[in-house]
């Protein structure tokens, strides 16, 4: 058991590397039950590092060294000291060849870092510290380094070999072997390393780029999955347009490559040139992917794509500075999705999300900045807050400095730092310069963690025609932090009059009006800003399109809220005037629940709906994103103590109550909507998903009913579809119902027929796992001795372990703490698997302050079992650790 906690890692403490590496030219020999990777390496001192020839240690992990030589001369044991996760020898010059032979079992690496086997293909995951199960290698991301690679395997086994770069030579061997080399020409760290050799099946296309060169693209799948690429080759196409348009970014190999992977630890990795992705990340196709999956796959193609600049021409100088290349490719992913579909209902899932998860994360034990202090695991710091916070970071450098502005701010971070391993003050420094603007105070959020809060108050003088609000910001403590300085905010905003149209906006001071919307800077604690010409009192519209990640508090009455949701200009705010009346409304209800009372809906958020449904010139997709009340884990995010039982009541309640009050224009919506899909088939496009998303929303209000024509209807869809999105709907419909005969049938047929596509069975389980009906637990006990799982495969465990445990919260948080304990034993056991799954399902644990004493007590409980189990991987321990001090 460990009991000292593992070393911590300092952004204090960094220091550039006390040596180089020019070259890496590696070779691997691919066997079934070992592999042997043979390295060269082309070192030489550090000339920013001063003089003298300090001790080179080298990373390494789970190698077995067979040989070492240095300037051709071979090492023995004496000229080199061998630890558990270092090699350490003594350069004798300041350039030298180091030549290294090691072998590795990637057919028992169930942790997927390294080189792995995936079923039958070998694949790797370097990022973010794996090479080092690869070879002994400065496992760095500010060691750059040009890189060669051989791959020689059974040819019948393994037809196919890919590396980074392009591909240079070939050949056959002896003994029904073969051979391939790759020659990467861009100097890159080693998490950007990466191998495929299996039995694939290629998809090929081309790209014409912005200076006429012709890019050949390639996504290997395994021969089964063939039909289910295009959507993934059209996303990478637009994609690439796409970032030539907005950015000036061309692609600058002569190849692009995608490798479908079915064991795989994250969605996607940006690897040069060879991208390896999660197997649900790539493939789509109408009959076996949702559309939520369709964007999905569009979405992070784009992203992994889009680092090829912001990422891997550019990267990070250590790992602290992770959001540099995250954060900021995730916003360029997010305006990608929302130029090719709804912008507002991108805006609105993205915050949703946000507000949701992140919050939660900024609001628990491993709440850090978006570029961290310290870490035990970097493993542990691929976050929410890296990557989404640090994308609405971004983001409000975009809306402080304007589109053009925020252009030639990355037109002159990239040629200012092509080639190399920079920080996020970089990043800030080349915004700063290419507008003449100063970001001091902005890199606040870099540094500061927590959710900022936002008090707003306003008052009108009538005489005068002035107008004022009044911003309190202000930070929570959080753990290492305990005072904050003021952010800087932006507030985007306008002011409605009586009709709902916006008001000319002009502060004191000015000379003219600036139009009807315009972003204010809030710079210091408390800050009032006083608009002149306003003939009445307005109603202020604030924080349109979610401008900064913040709570934002201005007390709204229902009728202001449902006279937002009818008028604002900004679609985001209708959304969020909407959210608000349900959460007030909701809330209502929880008090209701909790005092013992008859539960009593507000009629105003059925007048609310109603008019919704009614408005046919509406989008369709904004018409269903604010028809869907907040849900069960927002719910509890802003609850002081979470009473879970209460939330789940109060939230059930108001589904029936709409459901039975709006029958029949939910009923006319959804059959209008369903004919509509019989008549034009499946198209992965916009206006068909915001069509079906809406029918898939009134036919889970309808359901509410428990009336035998929606049982007919939801059957009718479920057998007669020809797409998942109706399929999967119509079972999580059935599957949350009372009808229990027709939820078996369902679930039976649906398993049979898709018994053998992996991914199709993940939804399977996911669909069950987030029934909130009694019996939950039970359930999904049930499902772990089903023959479709398995806990060696992320993807099954995200969708069966973490669905239960993030989405069935009424489930989870059962009084007697047996889902504590389901999860408790779980994390044990994939501790010693794979020790980031293990780590990542940890989350609902930590949250354990947010409810009442007694669960508190049994999630304590189950975290200090974890922590007394064994010896733990330092993913695990950090997060048990930090939780429970």
């Amino acid at each position: 058991m460990r009991t000292e906690q593992p070393k911590v890692i300092y952004l204090k403490d960094y220091q550039a590397p006390d040596y180089l590496i020019d070259e890496t030219n590696l070779t691997f020999e691919l066997y079934e039950d070992h592999t042997l990777v043979h390295a060269q390496l082309v070192m030489r001192r550090n000339p920013e590092r001063g003089e003298g020839l300090p001790p080179l240690v080298l990373d390494g992990q789970q190698l077995e060294l067979l040989s070492l030589s240095m300037d051709d001369r071979e090492l023995g044991a004496a000229d080199y000291q061998l630890e558990d996760s270092h090699l350490t020898l003594q350069p004798q010059a300041a350039s030298f060849t180091l030549d290294s032979t090691v072998r590795i079992h990637p057919e028992t690496n169930t942790a997927l870092e390294g080189l792995y086997k995936s079923g039958k293909m070998f694949c790797t995951q370097c990022e973010a510290e794996g090479f080092r199960k690869i070879t002994y290698y400065l496992d760095r991301p500010d060691v750059m380094s040009k890189f060669t690679t051989t791959v020689s395997a059974e040819q019948h086994r393994y037809p196919v070999l890919l590396s980074n770069g392009n591909p240079v030579a070939s050949g056959a061997e002896e003994g029904g072997r073969h051979w391939a080399t790759w020659e990467d020409p861009f100097k890159k760290p080693a998490y950007l390393f990466a191998l495929v050799a299996g039995d694939l099946w290629c998809v090929e296309d081309s790209f014409t780029t912005m200076t006429q060169r012709e890019v050949a693209l390639r996504i290997y799948v395994e021969p089964e999955n063939i039909d289910k690429v295009q959507h993934a080759m059209d996303s990478l196409k637009k994609s690439m347009r796409w970032d030539e348009e907005v950015y000036g970014r061309e692609y600058d190999l002569d190849i692009f490559m995608i490798v479908a992977v079915n064991d795989f630890n994250m969605g996607a990795m940006e690897n040069k040139g060879l991208n390896i992705f999660n197997s649900s990340c790539v493939l789509a196709k109408a009959e076996t992917a949702t559309d939520a999956a369709h964007q999905r796959v569009e979405a992070v193609v784009a992203h992994e794509y889009f680092h090829n600049w912001s990422g891997n021409r550019v990267t990070c100088r250590d790992w602290f500075q992770l959001s540099l290349k995250e954060g900021f490719t995730v916003f360029r992913d997010a305006e990608f999705s929302a130029d090719m579909n709804s912008r507002t209902v991108k805006r609105i899932e993205d915050v949703a999300f946000l507000r949701t998860n992140q919050f939660a994360e900024d609001a628990g034990p491993m709440a850090h900045p978006v570029r961290p202090d310290s870490f035990i695991e970097i493993s542990n710091f691929y976050t929410l807050t890296v990557y989404e916070k640090g994308s609405e970071v971004v983001r409000m450098i975009h809306t402080l400095l304007g589109a053009e502005g925020f252009r030639k701010g990355t037109d002159l971070y990239f040629e200012r730092h092509d080639g190399q391993a920079v920080t996020c003050d970089d990043f800030i420094k080349a915004m700063e310069d290419a507008n003449g603007v100063d970001l001091a105070q902005f890199k606040r959020w870099y540094s500061q963690s927590g959710t900022p809060r936002l008090q707003v108050e306003d008052s009108y003088d009538a005489a005068a025609k002035t107008y004022s609000l009044t911003f309190r910001q202000s930070c929570p403590a959080t753990p290492g932090q305990k005072d904050k300085q003021p952010f800087v905010i932006p507030v985007e905003l306008g002011l409605l009059d009586a009709a709902g149209n916006d008001l000319p906006l002009r502060l004191a001071g000015e000379a003219k009006a600036q139009g009807g919307n315009r972003v204010l800077s809030v710079t210091g604690a408390e800050q009032t800003f006083t608009f002149v010409d306003i003939a009445e009192r307005p109603l202020p519209s604030l924080l349109r399109g979610f401008s900064a990640p913040v709570k934002l508090a201005f007390p709204y009455d229902r009728d202001q809220l449902m006279f937002l949701m009818q008028h604002d200009s900004d679609g985001f705010n209708r959304w969020e005037a909407g959210q608000q009346l349900s959460v007030q409304v909701l809330q209502e209800l929880i008090g209701q629940h909790q005092r013992g009372e008859k539960l009593v809906l507000d009629p105003r958020l059925i007048t609310a709906f109603r008019t919704l449904l009614e408005d046919e010139s509406l989008d369709q997709a904004m018409v269903a994103e604010m028809l869907s009340l907040p849900s069960e884990a927002y719910l509890t995010e802003i609850s002081e103590v979470a009473d879970v039982d209460a939330i789940h009541a109060a939230r059930e309640f108001a589904r029936q109550s709409i459901g039975e009050a709006l029958f029949q224009p939910l009923l006319a919506r959804f059959k209008a909507n369903r004919a509509l899909s019989r008549d034009t088939g499946y198209v992965a496009e916009a206006a068909h998903i915001a069509r079906r998303t809406l029918q898939n929303i009134a036919l889970s209000y309808l359901m509410q009913s428990g009336k035998s024509e929606v049982l007919e209807a939801c059957l009718e869809q479920f057998n007669g579809c020809d797409n998942m999105t109706e399929r999967l709907s119509a079972l999580a419909v059935l599957v949350n119902s009372g009808f229990e005969q027709e939820k078996a049938d369902a679930l039976a047929r649906f398993a049979d027929y898709f018994k053998d596509d992996p991914l199709v069975m993940d939804q399977w389980f996911s669909v069950q796992a987030g029934c909130g009906l009694p019996g939950g637990l039970e359930r999904v006990q049930a499902l772990m001795a089903h023959p479709a799982f398995t806990l060696k495969n992320p993807n099954k465990v995200r969708a069966l372990i973490g669905a239960f445990a993030n989405q069935n919260l009424v489930n989870f948080h059962r009084a007697d703490g047996a889902g504590y304990r389901f999860l408790a034993d779980h994390v044990i056991t994939l501790n010693a698997l794979n020790p980031q799954i293990a780590s990542r399902q940890l989350a609902p644990l930590t949250r354990w302050r947010k409810y009442d004493a007694s669960r508190q007590q049994l999630m304590k409980a189950e975290l200090e079992r974890i922590l007394a189990s064994g010896e733990l991987s330092s993913d695990v321990f950090e997060v048990v650790s930090k939780s429970l001090a």
